[in-house]
């Protein structure tokens, strides 16, 4: 799933939802022809709708609260793709990979938006923050949270361990965005096995104990195999 604008309609007038919509698809488009948000710009976005940029400061209170509002959109479309993934996982352990899975593969489906989303300038309690915390983010802690419950992960925070998780998956679908030259091979197959590791590895840290330092770490996990 690609996040694309809808071919524009001209609001009627009154019809306020409907121009904030068109407000929000322009400027949509703008950001994945461009690349950047510097490069759109209110007057930008109200030549594309048709309007005045008045008209654009009667629906967001300026360039910032638009792109939250952008950016919030694309959160809550990333959130569908997520849970879609979820349904036919056999697992608690494969649903929360198919999240990571799902994740980087909607962020390099959308990378400009990806960019711009989750690597601009941070603003602390912005709209997409929200979002993260609301959706996307949450659902991914209830994952974990299921895991901490079945006795498959061990007690903790979850929402710092979901946050790992998310750091993980960042990491990858950021890199992939950035540098798709590097020896990947197959980039499902690689972020895969790399999601495998991180999902996998609590489970690891939950029964060696999680201050065990690296190498004593691998003596503990021979003397598992062994027995």
């Amino acid at each position: 799933m690609t996040v694309r604008p809808p071919k524009r309609r001209r609001a009627p007038r009154g019809s306020g939802d409907q121009l904030r919509d068109e407000i929000l698809d322009a400027t949509t488009g703008l950001l994945m022809e461009t690349g950047h948000a510097k490069a759109v710009s209110i007057r930008s976005v109200a030549h594309r709708v048709g309007v005045t940029p008045p008209s654009i400061y009667l629906h967001f209170a300026d360039k910032d609260a638009l792109l939250d509002a952008v950016c919030a959109r694309y959160f809550e479309a990333l959130d569908e793709v997520m849970q879609g993934v979820v349904r036919d996982q056999p697992s608690t352990i494969d649903r929360l990979r198919a999240q990571g899975l799902a994740y980087i593969r909607f962020a390099r489906q959308n990378p400009e938006l990806y960019r711009i989303a989750t690597m601009g300038e941070p603003r602390q309690g912005s709209d997409v923050d929200l979002t993260l915390n609301s959706s996307a983010f949450e659902h991914l802690v209830g994952s974990v949270q299921a895991l901490v419950d079945e006795g498959t992960y061990p007690e903790g925070d979850v929402t710092v361990a979901a946050l790992e998780l998310l750091t993980v998956a960042h990491g990858l679908a950021a890199l992939m965005i950035s540098r798709p030259y590097l020896p990947f091979g197959d980039t499902e197959e690689f972020a895969d096995r790399v999601l495998q590791a991180a999902v996998c590895g609590r489970i690891v840290s939950g029964m060696i104990g999680p201050d065990v330092p690296p190498r004593r770490a691998v003596e503990m996990i021979k003397e598992l195999n062994d027995d």
